[in-house]
């Protein structure tokens, strides 16, 4: 699977369990370590751990492993390194601290459409 229909599928199976503000980064041309960089928000620490189970288990079922992790429990931030994906779920207080995405502002992104967008 190409890196680009991998951040997509992740950000699928972000949306199908509510993450919000689901946001995918073309990091290629500015990175020597990923291709796409993907942010989501959870509602809470529950939803978060939840989110990082359902992106694990969806990517595993298309024969995609993830290589690394960091963060659980009660820290507000779950990296999860897929290679030429890395994916942020952080909850709401956490990604307005760290705002990752600024970092990378002048990147362009992919579309993605939640569907639950209201």
């Amino acid at each position: 699977m190409k890196s680009r229909e991998l951040a997509l599928l992740a950000a699928k199976l972000l949306d199908g369990k509510k993450a919000k503000e689901i946001i995918i980064i073309d990091i290629e041309e500015k990175s020597g370590f990923a291709d796409y960089l993907l942010v989501a928000t959870a509602a809470s620490m529950r939803q978060m751990s939840s989110l990082a189970d359902e992106l694990q288990d969806g990517l595993a079922e298309e024969g995609v492993m993830m290589s690394h992790q960091e963060g659980r429990g009660n820290s507000g931030w779950i990296l999860m390194d897929y290679g030429d994906i890395i994916i942020n779920i952080f909850t709401e207080p956490q990604r307005e601290k760290y705002q990752i995405e600024k970092v990378w502002m002048d990147c362009p992104r992919l579309d993605f459409v939640s569907s639950g967008a209201m």
